[in-house]
């Protein structure tokens, strides 16, 4: 990978932050290619093998990941950001394994991924100056199993041993910051 070159993939099917992130990085002078969905990713990826890629881990069609691993195949070398609205440290791990160098929570802002894709390979991240609140942290948990548990109150609530009534209040609040 030339140090001029800065084609950059990003596949989010969220398309408001897809357009808001792609005129961003454009104005940090990345050349951006636009996808949707993992076929769409995948294919462009095979295309034209960006120099760096910023992937939602959650598709509609399918996992992230598999564009992550078609672009660590096309171009080993490529660097590639992992967003996620639902973090855990699994999926962090999958990732990683998968050829991505970071791994960003949602709402990631133009800064941050760049921060990411321009970080020294082997070096150490700075702490986060604006890290999740525990409620954050919470909500986002109990999404995740909600999620898991294909929208299924009952067993969301079974699965993290609380009552079902509580949990449906926690889910019909706005998400904490």
């Amino acid at each position: 990978m030339t140090g001029e070159e800065k084609t950059l993939l990003l596949v989010e099917d969220d398309r408001p932050l897809r357009e808001r992130l792609t005129r961003a990085l454009e104005t940090r002078g990345f050349t951006v290619t636009q996808a949707e969905s993992v076929a769409e990713g995948k294919a462009r990826a095979k295309d034209a093998p960006p120099a760096f890629a910023v992937v939602d881990l959650k598709l509609e069609d399918g996992n992230g990941l598999d564009v992550v691993e078609t672009l660590h195949t096309t171009r080993p070398e490529s660097r590639v950001v992992v967003l996620t609205g639902f973090g855990n440290i699994a999926t962090a791990v999958a990732a990683v394994k998968y050829g991505a160098i970071d791994y960003l929570p949602k709402p990631a802002d133009a800064d941050d991924i760049l921060a990411a894709l321009m970080a020294t390979p082997g070096g150490k991240p700075k702490p986060p100056e604006n890290p999740m609140s525990a409620d954050r942290v919470r909500w986002e948990h109990i999404q995740r199993v909600y999620e898991l548990c294909g929208h299924n109150v009952s067993e969301t609530a079974r699965r993290l041993k609380m009552h079902r009534r509580t949990l449906q209040r926690i889910l019909a609040k706005r998400s904490p910051r």
